[in-house]
């Protein structure tokens, strides 16, 4: 717990530090602790002002919920652009994640070109699990490659690896094969992190499985590795979780193992303290519960 006089002297820095920008291209789940309502806490704590930009609006999000209210804003997109543009605002980041149909895929483009100095960073936002999510059409999948060509930095698991190269889904890899996946995904992009990679290498005859986050940077040419202690359970927004606390880490300047290896634990955690104080009658889709940790952000950053 931070004493009263380390929180003053964090404050205190802060008040000197004007907090960086990002633009949040995502949606807006009002249940279920995911997309703008777990990136919003995280960047913020992390001194970075997020301005959201929502994709769509839902009453909860799409995993474990019938009868979704939902209301796709893709009209608002590049008009909010334009409005930025006109205010002569100025971005550190820009942000894109879930996506509400392929037509965002230009709106997403107009900030991305509109606001080039800037980081850019795409959750690819497709799938989990070897299959595409339900929302996600054909044509929204294969126009997400527009999307990668353009960042320097995207953040795919597994499955949205797959998709981006036009693979079929595998629930392991060799290391060789993820570093394989990881430079042709760096043909688009400029640095990728796969979350969730399963590995299996053969050691003295038998498969070592390991569970990580893999990453590669184009212009170093280095691989990053991250590994952490799986826990056998699932919640939504631990991905956002994830890729904001890399960018607010990238944006602090952090080097991309850095990065990773914060983002990494801090959603590492997360899961197991939901996991440990939810218990078993805790329902999954109910989210990740990771306010009560968000003072470690402001600690570590």
């Amino acid at each position: 717990m931070l004493t009263f006089s380390a929180l003053y002297g964090i404050i205190s820095l802060m008040k000197n530090t004007f907090p960086k920008k990002a633009a949040a291209i995502h949606d807006l789940s009002g249940f279920g602790r995911c997309s703008l309502g777990v990136i919003i806490p995280t960047l913020s704590v992390m001194n970075v002002q997020v301005c959201p930009v929502p994709t769509a609006v839902l009453s909860t999000h799409t995993g474990g919920f019938d009868n979704i209210v939902f209301k796709d804003l893709t009209d608002f997109i590049s008009p909010c652009c334009s409005h930025y543009k006109s205010l002569g605002i100025e971005f550190d980041a820009v942000y894109s994640g879930f996506l509400a149909s392929a037509a965002q895929i230009y709106g997403c483009l107009d900030f991305f070109s509109g606001f080039a100095n800037t980081l850019k960073v795409v959750d690819p936002v497709m799938g989990d699990n070897g299959k595409p999510y339900k929302t996600y059409t054909p044509e929204l999948c294969e126009k997400m490659s527009e999307l990668v060509e353009v960042a320097d930095i995207i953040t795919p698991n597994l499955t949205e690896s797959a998709i981006l190269l036009g693979e079929d889904y595998r629930e392991s890899l060799t290391t060789d094969s993820v570093k394989d996946r990881l430079k042709r995904l760096c043909e688009k992009s400029k640095a990728a992190v796969i979350t969730g990679v399963v590995i299996a290498d053969i050691a003295d005859g038998e498969k070592d499985f390991k569970v990580c986050n893999a990453g590669y940077e184009r212009e170093s040419g280095e691989f990053i590795f991250v590994e952490y202690e799986h826990i056998p359970t699932h919640y939504p927004g631990t991905g956002d979780i994830f890729a904001s606390v890399l960018l607010g880490a990238t944006l602090s300047g952090d080097n991309l193992r850095t990065a990773v290896k914060r983002a990494t634990d801090f959603a590492r955690k997360a899961v197991v303290f939901t996991h440990e104080v939810g218990g078993a009658g805790y329902q999954n889709r109910d989210g990740v519960m990771f306010e009560s940790l968000l003072g470690q952000l402001l600690q570590d950053s």
